[in-house]
């Protein structure tokens, strides 16, 4: 029967002639057997326990879902990407199967790192970033202006998902009669960034075939997703065909959060696809909508225009009215009127300043002549009696008059609307009195 590596019967010998090892020994055998019969892995897993200490080393474990292993990256290895390290990333590392004595605990010395998964694509989306970034390529003086009022574009996407629908919805809502050339392609998967690639050519070369009403701009964009989904529009390849499109190139790719190298290499770049199509239709329906107020606006000018012409033209005939002729001539007989006012006023004042004067010298001559001034004194008297005795109360009632008065009060009533029904009435006659009641 062959003997296998490990031979129970030499490691445990009879108790005469074993031999026992301290910890430190046996510690210092297994660690010199891993060194030499396993020496340097490569081993992929996990990061967890992640700590890096203030000497600048670093500490963790590689999981899987059945077993770990200790790991530990010293501050002198020059390991690129190791600040990319974390919790939860899934790594793939290079280094030194060995023991940390102290411990007795067996551990990997990190030599090499690669990150997997969406760590790498990370790394991978960096470095071409920052290639294609030395080569001018994101570079905002190449930028090209979007045409104004778009008639035609071309739209690369996929013919299945939500980012078509999302483009179509706003530009019929905006700008309905806004043509659309659709390069359906894959935007997800093997091969989905040669297919992409090869609509924004395909459409440059559409463009230049056509003798009239060829494209104005073209639209790449998908929906949101995971940077695996997205993938296809960080190829070099895409970004290649971006860059030396003749056509002003718009890139919608994923949600407001995403970054794609085409986002960046774009002549412009929208967060969603529907913010492109908005960006795409702003200017026309803009327009469309000032358009739509221009009738009112200009009703609201012509409008006030006519009332500053109104305002204007009534100015303009007062002034006329003011200077006119006929207002003259009669601003000249208002005066006449004033003068002969004023003449009549003077000659009424100096009639009565000569009958004073006459009084006053009448006066005087009575006073000379007292006889004379007694008989026309006299004369006067009697002239007054006559008139008072003709005007007196005795007189009108000889001549058929009557005077009516409140039988209670004895005031005179004048005004038949303030007598009432019922009231006592007395009326005076020449001769004697009556004494009546008001019926109505």
């Amino acid at each position: 029967m062959a003997k296998t590596q490990w031979d129970f019967g030499e490691l445990f010998p009879a108790e005469a002639t074993r031999k026992v090892f301290s910890v430190a020994e046996l510690t210092g055998q297994i660690r010199q057997l891993l060194e030499k019969h396993i020496g340097q892995v490569w081993v992929s897993g996990e990061v967890t326990n992640l700590r890096a200490q203030s000497s600048g080393h670093i500490y963790f474990t590689l999981k899987d879902a059945n077993a770990q292993v200790a790991c530990v990256l010293f501050r002198g290895e020059n390991v690129p990407h190791r600040e990319l390290i974390a919790d939860g990333q899934k790594i793939l590392v290079q280094g030194g199967l060995t023991v940390y004595e102290v411990r007795g605990q067996y551990q990997i010395i990190v030599r090499a790192v690669e990150l997997q998964g969406t760590g790498a694509l990370q790394v991978q989306f960096e470095k071409l970033k920052q290639k294609l970034a030395a080569e001018g390529l994101f570079a905002p003086e190449r930028k090209r202006p979007l045409p104004r009022y778009p008639q035609r574009i071309g739209l690369v996407t996929s013919p299945t998902g939500a980012a078509i629908r999302d483009v179509l919805h706003v530009i019929q809502r905006r700008n309905p009669s806004l043509e659309i050339i659709l390069i359906p392609c894959r935007v997800q998967g093997d091969g989905a960034a040669k297919e992409i690639a090869g609509a924004i050519r395909l459409l440059n070369e559409f463009n230049l075939q056509t003798l009239t009403g060829g494209l104005q701009l073209i639209l790449i964009t998908r929906g949101g997703g995971s940077l695996e989904d997205l993938w296809a529009f960080n190829e070099e390849i895409v970004a290649r065909a971006i860059f030396e499109s003749d056509l002003p190139v718009v890139s919608a790719v994923g949600h407001e959060i995403d970054f794609t190298i085409s986002d960046f290499v774009a002549d412009v770049r929208a967060a969603t696809p529907s913010a492109a199509a908005e960006i795409i239709t702003e200017d026309i329906f803009s327009s469309g909508r000032f358009l739509s107020q221009c009738s009112e606006r200009m009703g609201q000018l012509f409008r006030q225009r006519l009332a500053d012409k109104q305002f204007l033209l009534e100015h303009q005939i007062d002034r006329l009215g003011r200077a006119h002729p006929r207002r003259k001539f009669q601003t000249w007989r208002q005066q006449l009127d004033d003068l002969q006012d004023d003449l009549s006023r003077c000659l009424k004042q100096r009639t009565r300043h000569s009958r004073v004067v006459l009084q006053n010298l009448s006066e005087r001559l009575h006073r000379l002549r007292p006889s004379l001034s007694l008989k026309l004194r006299r004369d006067r008297l009697r002239q007054m009696e006559r008139r008072l005795n003709a005007l007196g109360p005795e007189q009108v009632l000889g001549r058929g008059y009557s005077i009516t008065m409140d039988a209670v009060s004895g005031k005179v009533l004048r005004d038949a609307a303030k007598i009432k029904a019922g009231q006592k009435l007395k009326t005076r006659l020449k001769t004697g009195e009556i004494i009546s009641e008001a019926k109505k």
